[in-house]
C-alpha cells in the first residue's frame, strides 16, 4: 500500500508540473489559430478583385493587332495550359504544406495519405516534382520515401508572410513561361471551421478565372457590378502583373489556411491533454486522500489497541 501511495503521489506531482506547460501551449495555439483566421479576410477579398480585373483584361478584343499577338499570348499563358506538343509528359509541381512542429495529431499523416492517393489517381503519367514546407512535414515526407526538390521550414513564432508566397510564385511562373512546368498544385489541410480540417489539393498555376460571358471588347468590359472597365495601359503587361499577384495571393491564402489548421489541431490536442491531465489529477488526488485516511484510521486503531481500549480481534 505504501508503494502504491508513493507512486500515486509521484504521478500527481509530475502532472502538476506538466499542467502549466499544457496551458501555455494551449493559449499560444489558440491565439495563433485566431490570428491566422482573421488575417485571411483581406487576401480573400483582394484575390476576388484581382481575378475580376484579369477576366476583364483578357476578354476577347478585335483591337489587338498582329504586332501585339505574341505579347498577348505570353500574357494569357499564365491563365491557361500550354498547347503544342501533346506527346510531352506533363510536369506538375506539388508543394506539400505541413506542420513545422509536432503535437498536432494526425495532421501530417492525413496529408501523406492524400498525397499517396493523388500520385496514384490524379496525375496519370505526369512527371511530379515534390516540394515540402514545414520541418516536421519534410521529415515525414522523406521518411515515406519521397524525393524533394525544394524544402523550407516555417516560422515557429510568426505566421507566413506574403513575401514568401510572392517569391515562390514568381519562380514558378518563370518556369511556367519557359515550359519547364505545366502546373503547380498545393496540398494542404483546408480549414472547414470549428477546428475541422480536410486535405485539399489546390491548383494555383495556371490561374483559374471566374466564369463569365461575352462582355465585348477588352478596352470596355463590364465588371461584376455592371460598370464599364476602361483599360488605358499596355494590356499584356497589365495581365502579366495581375497573374503574378493573383498566383502569389492565392498561395498566401493557402499558407494562412494551413497555419490556421495546424494551430487548430494543436489547440485541440492540448485541450484534450489538459482535460485528461485534470481528470487524472483528480483521480490520483482522491486515491491519495483515501490511502491517507486508511493509514490514519489504522494508526488510531493501533494506538487504541496499545492503550487497551480495543482488543486486537475487534481492531
Amino acid at each position: 500500500m505504501t508503494v502504491d501511495v508513493e507512486r500515486a503521489e509521484s504521478r500527481l506531482r509530475n502532472i502538476q508540473k506538466v499542467r502549466p506547460i499544457l496551458a501555455a501551449l494551449r493559449t499560444i495555439s489558440l491565439s495563433s489559430w485566431q490570428m491566422a483566421r482573421n488575417r485571411q479576410a483581406a487576401p480573400r477579398l483582394y484575390g476576388n478583385v484581382l481575378l475580376e480585373m484579369l477576366r476583364a483584361a483578357l476578354a476577347p478584343s478585335a483591337e489587338v493587332d498582329r504586332g501585339m499577338a505574341g505579347s498577348w499570348q505570353r500574357a494569357r499563358r499564365g491563365v491557361q495550359s500550354h498547347s503544342g506538343d501533346d506527346t510531352r509528359r506533363q510536369r506538375v509541381v506539388v508543394m506539400v504544406v505541413g506542420s513545422e512542429r509536432g503535437l498536432c495529431g494526425r495532421y501530417n499523416r492525413a496529408l501523406l495519405e492524400r498525397l499517396a492517393r493523388a500520385l496514384d489517381d490524379d496525375y496519370g503519367g505526369a512527371e511530379v516534382e515534390l516540394m515540402g514546407m514545414g520541418t516536421r512535414m519534410i521529415r515525414d515526407l522523406r521518411a515515406a520515401g519521397h524525393d524533394l526538390s525544394w524544402t523550407r521550414g516555417l516560422s515557429v513564432t510568426a505566421l507566413p508572410s506574403f513575401s514568401l508566397a510572392r517569391e515562390s510564385a514568381a519562380v514558378w511562373l518563370r518556369r511556367f513561361e519557359l515550359h519547364d512546368l505545366d502546373a503547380v498544385d498545393i496540398l494542404h489541410n483546408a480549414d472547414l471551421g470549428a477546428g475541422i480540417y480536410h486535405p485539399n489539393l489546390a491548383r494555383i498555376i495556371p490561374v483559374v478565372l471566374p466564369t463569365s460571358g461575352d462582355h465585348g471588347s477588352a478596352n470596355e468590359t463590364p465588371d461584376s457590378q455592371g460598370n464599364q472597365v476602361i483599360l488605358e495601359t499596355d494590356v499584356p503587361s497589365l495581365c502579366a502583373r495581375i497573374v503574378a499577384q493573383a498566383a502569389a495571393n492565392t498561395y498566401y491564402q493557402i499558407l494562412l489556411d494551413a497555419a490556421s489548421t495546424e494551430h487548430a489541431a494543436r489547440f485541440q490536442l492540448m485541450e484534450s491533454a489538459t482535460q485528461n491531465a485534470d481528470d487524472l489529477s483528480e483521480e490520483l488526488t482522491l486515491a491519495v486522500q483515501a490511502a491517507r485516511r486508511q493509514a490514519i484510521t489504522r494508526q488510531m486503531q493501533e494506538l487504541a489497541v496499545g492503550a487497551g481500549l480495543l482488543n486486537e480481534r475487534s481492531a
